[in-house]
């Protein structure tokens, strides 16, 4: 089947070296060495590969990401999720799921997410059928690749890709999908964490290549010679060669030396003194902090116990891999979706969310649910109906005990409070009774104490309050002058009702 040149020149680009191109565009500058003044795009992406806590960090979130399953779903009528009816067969599925003979959906993933994490950017590039609008391929393309090209009427012309070589190929709007984290200050290109790390990045490389060359120079720090006269030449070579044979390289560290002219005198600091275990630990903390990732992801377990680990499982997948599918779902739904025409309506992709659940929460919310059911029924509700309201699937009815007798338990007086506090807020309790009194020079101490006080239900309320007036503690009651205080229903919000 034949391919536009797109499709076939992305195939050739992906097989290519990875250098860099002599192209920029207002967003890129290439400078020298690794970071330092260099805050290119290409630069952004070689980071990855130069600290092990940035490779750990975008590593795994990436892998998290590109393991979650998706679907795709036929809307309801209702809007509701669990009405949608699962889609198995059509080509934006097949797409999603092959995206291009080279790339399976996990490592399409991955590899978006890489680009993301650490520019802020992830490129698709559609590659279509020549005799047909139908995409047949997606490609991920480096962000440093990609050039938006503006303008002034329409926002956006299209889209300039640079291949390894140098050639540029002009591509439509219609050809690119981008994702990307808003750039403040640049509408066009997208933002990561690691443009505001390049610096902190330069520090824990180089402290980690200082200690690498603490122990290439014999592991200790370094010096000079001193003499008192000046040397010759041949003096000079002579003391060099001997000083280098004995004593340069880790297989002749610690020997003694023996100076017959001349004395030691160090000049370096030594690791103690630059406290370089120190700087790259704080280093690390940095990294971490600029992606909002959570310690006990990165497999630290110094300080790490049960609750503050799985804490962290469900920091990470709710606020670092939960966004980015949100952002690879609204691709797919309103830019992908929609170039299939009519075969695309009414259509969604969707994903399963990776947040673990909290399996204890789960288990008291049931339990609650359960426990409204039961008295709501007890009191005279539809079970149906019950069950749909407080938030439960349909239960079929198996029998009754054997002697054929329902056993039904009685209705507490209270039971309106009791169902209204379990649905209400996290089943706490919605309706409460209060303590209501009149305080002036005759309120005496034990109801001037007790006012204001509130009671989850009725029967709490009447134990202090008998019959709902006169709490039973008041000194005056005692005389024939009882203080002026009663108890009364308030609504859920605090209001008397």
């Amino acid at each position: 089947m034949a391919r536009t040149l797109l499709g076939a020149f992305l195939n050739k680009a992906s097989a290519a070296a990875q250098t860099p191109v002599p192209f920029a565009s207002r967003s890129q500058s290439y400078g020298r060495g690794l970071f330092g003044t260099n805050r290119s795009t290409t630069a952004q992406l070689n980071s990855m590969g130069s600290v092990g806590t940035l490779f750990a960090i975008v590593n795994r979130t990436a892998k998290a990401e590109a393991g979650v399953e998706w679907g795709l779903y036929r809307k309801a009528k209702s809007g509701l999720k669990e009405d949608r009816t699962p889609v198995t067969s059509h080509a934006a599925l097949d797409l999603w799921n092959r995206p291009n003979p080279f790339y399976t959906q996990s490592l399409f993933v991955e590899t978006g997410a890489q680009h993301k994490s650490l520019t802020g950017e992830w490129w698709w590039v559609i590659a279509y059928n020549e005799r047909s609008p139908i995409p047949l391929e997606l490609w991920p393309v480096r962000p440093d690749r990609m050039t938006p090209v503006p303008d002034p009427e329409q926002f956006l012309a299209g889209y300039m890709y640079t291949s390894p070589d140098g050639q540029q190929i002009a591509l439509r709007r219609e050809d690119v999908i981008l994702i990307r984290t808003p750039h403040p200050t640049d509408p066009y290109r997208g933002i990561g964490p690691v443009q505001a790390l390049l610096t902190d990045l330069d520090a824990v490389r180089y402290s980690a290549e200082w200690n690498r060359n603490f122990f290439l120079n014999s592991a200790e720090p370094g010096g000079l010679i001193q003499v008192d006269q000046r040397l010759s030449d041949d003096e000079f070579n002579e003391l060099r060669d001997r000083w280098n044979e004995q004593h340069k390289g880790i297989a002749n560290a610690h020997r003694v030396a023996i100076l017959e002219q001349g004395q030691w005198v160090d000049r370096k600091f030594s690791q103690r003194d630059m406290q370089f275990a120190e700087l790259r630990s704080i280093g690390s903390e940095i990294i971490r902090e600029a992606f909002g990732f959570p310690k006990p992801m990165t497999g630290s377990v110094d300080d790490v116990n049960r609750a503050n680990a799985e804490a962290g499982e469900v920091m990470f997948a709710r606020w670092l891999c939960v966004p980015d599918l949100e952002a690879m779902k609204d691709a797919l739904n309103h830019q992908l979706l929609p170039l299939y025409g009519r075969t695309g309506e009414g259509l969604e992709f969707d994903y399963v969310n990776p947040v673990p659940e909290d399996v204890e929460k789960e288990a008291t919310q049931l339990t609650a649910r359960a426990n409204a059911v039961s008295l709501l029924v007890t009191a005279g509700f539809e079970p149906k109906g019950t069950l749909s309201a407080v938030g439960l699937p349909e239960i079929p009815f198996v029998g009754r005990p054997s002697n054929g007798n329902a056993v039904v338990a009685p209705v507490p007086d209270d039971w309106q409070d009791s169902v209204a506090g379990l649905l209400d807020g996290g089943f706490e309790a919605a309706q409460r009774w209060v303590a209501v009194e009149h305080d002036d020079d005759h309120t005496c101490g034990p109801c001037r104490e007790v006012a204001g006080k509130t009671y989850k239900n009725r029967a709490e309320a009447y134990a202090d309050y008998p019959d709902g007036g006169g709490y039973k503690d008041c000194t005056g009651a005692k005389y024939g002058n009882p203080c002026r205080g009663h108890v009364e229903k308030r609504g859920r919000k605090g209001e008397g009702s």
